[in-house]
């Protein structure tokens, strides 16, 4: 190992000599030349670690320190600890005033959060003029979610100034950025031409990276665009397998949609025992569709009973009936033969033979 470790500089096209040399020439620290050559090196946060690990406790026994001293990822750090209750109480006010220090010493994730707890009043006093100040703090900074509530509240118009082009440019970047909630509002301004011009073909791009992302709300919609061919080329049967995705996902408008198309074929193969199970979910959600119920009136009982049953017990598998018990088998003859049935006859068991008419019984006296 030392071997390998001597050989690093000459591999960078210096020896050892020269590195010296170098460093007494320019009055260079070493772990200044270190640095050139590996790059700074990053100091490694415990607290972090531990936290990135579950051991809460440590993690916040590791942090307090730097914490008191002022550094702001330390402070975010116990924010969280304490916003969302890990190894400890929550405590929604003691997690409010950490990322107050946090925001104050420059960090745009508790600046965020803080917004977001005056915005709701969690912790703190309702305060919506002072949450937007805060979201337009962070945005301002470059903090890409704090940018996508900065644009909902242009498109408000009541705690920001209202405007839909601005709002657009914001939705964009965060967009761009890869938010999924972002790409699908972006999505649907452009389909809208809300602050922007008109762009199928874009919004369905935009829609379609949202839905890829798990977005349920965006593969519905993706869905729909594509089954419509709204634009981009019809294509049914993609459609059905956005809408089962999000059916899965346990959306109720998901699932009747599938069952729509379950009952009828289209995109996917017929199947109405699958489309009354669809159905079932969804009505268990308060969803009713007449038109799917007319669509269902020809399912034969039987396939309608397991269809409920199957809703039941989902997303499990319901119970499978269970076998009747084998009838208990004879008991094998010791002897490895096998006993002949009493009816044979000549067969039966030899036993005691009973006395002859003409012969004295041995029982009485003579």
């Amino acid at each position: 190992m030392h071997k390998s470790l001597l050989l690093l500089p000459i591999v960078f096209g210096l020896s050892i000599p020269a590195l010296a040399q170098e460093e007494a020439e320019n009055d260079t620290p070493a772990e200044a030349i270190s640095n050139q050559i590996f790059g700074p090196r990053v100091p490694t946060d415990f607290a972090f670690g531990a936290f990135q690990r579950g051991y809460f406790l440590t993690a916040l026994e590791l942090a307090l320190p730097r914490a008191e001293q002022g550094d702001a990822a330390a402070q975010t750090l116990i924010a969280e600890i304490y916003a969302k209750g890990l190894g400890i109480a929550q405590n929604e006010q003691r997690a409010a005033g950490w990322y107050q220090l946090a925001s104050n010493n420059g960090d745009m994730l508790a600046t965020f959060e803080l917004a977001s707890y005056y915005q709701d009043g969690i912790g703190v006093p309702k305060n919506r003029t002072r949450a937007a100040e805060l979201f337009k703090k962070a945005a301002d900074a470059g903090y890409i979610p704090a940018k996508y509530n900065m644009a909902l509240l242009h498109v408000e118009g009541i705690y920001a100034s209202p405007s839909l082009s601005t709002a657009a440019e914001l939705m964009k970047e965060a967009a761009d950025a890869e938010l999924a909630e972002a790409q699908y509002d972006y999505g649907t301004m452009l389909i809208e031409g809300a602050g922007v011009a008109p762009n199928p073909e874009e919004a369905v791009r935009y829609i379609g990276m949202a839905a890829e992302q798990g977005l349920v709300p965006a593969q519905i919609d993706y869905a729909t665009l594509l089954y419509l061919g709204q634009g981009v080329e019809r294509d049914v049967e993609a459609a059905a397998g956005w809408y089962e995705r999000a059916a899965e996902a346990g959306n109720a408008v998901a699932q009747n949609r599938y069952a729509k198309l379950l009952a009828v074929g289209e995109g996917v193969t017929l199947d109405l025992e699958e489309a009354a199970m669809w159905r079932a979910l969804a009505r268990r959600q308060g969803l009713s569709d007449p038109e799917l119920d007319r669509l269902l009136v020809s399912i034969p009982k039987a396939d309608l009973d397991r269809a409920e049953e199957r809703a039941l017990f989902w997303p499990s598998a319901p119970p499978a009936a269970q076998p009747s018990a084998p009838a208990p088998a004879s008991a094998p003859d010791p002897t490895g033969q096998a006993l002949p049935a009493p009816t044979d006859a000549g067969e039966e068991p030899a036993g005691e033979a009973a006395p002859a008419a003409d012969e004295p019984d041995a029982t009485q006296d003579p």
